[in-house]
């Protein structure tokens, strides 16, 4: 995982480009449960194909992590840990898993970005990887989420 100290030195040299941008470093995370997994995705972020992502609410109240919110910044790490972006939440919105549209399976950019590859790539997911133990369930709550790229643009 990224120290504090590089993250800080990140977020100092994006604050430098846009200094709009608030003190406070943000939180960091990486896409998906492996370091390829991680690459694979951050490369969709990068190349302005992937715009959303997914995650369960069970996940959440696991952890104790915070939920996304409108306007939150986010470090994205890459599958080494190191920092390589900056997103903005623009939306977030809880539904129950069989209730994701076509729009946001399309939105997250992976596979042939169909609802039915979203469908079962995430079930896949939450199967293996869920840091609850209740797993996967077709209505359990999944938030989808938007973002933009604030850095590199």
């Amino acid at each position: 995982m990224t120290d504090s100290a590089a993250l800080t030195a990140f977020w100092n040299h994006v604050r430098a480009e846009n200094p709009a941008l608030p003190e406070q470093t943000p939180g960091a995370w990486a896409f998906g449960a492996t370091p390829d997994h991680a690459d694979s995705l951050l490369a969709l972020v990068l190349a302005g194909v992937k715009t959303g992502t997914a995650s369960s609410q069970w996940d959440y109240d696991e952890t104790g992590d915070p939920e996304p919110y409108v306007g939150e910044m986010s470090i994205i790490l890459d599958g080494s840990g190191a920092p390589r972006a900056v997103l903005e939440t623009t939306a977030v919105r809880t539904v129950p898993f069989d209730e994701v549209t076509d729009e946001h399976a399309h939105a997250e950019g992976e596979g042939d970005r169909t609802l039915t590859y979203w469908r079962e790539s995430h079930e896949r997911y939450w199967r293996a990887h869920s840091e609850n133990p209740r797993g996967f369930e077709a209505d359990m709550p999944i938030i989808c989420e938007r973002f933009r790229v604030v850095h590199p643009v």
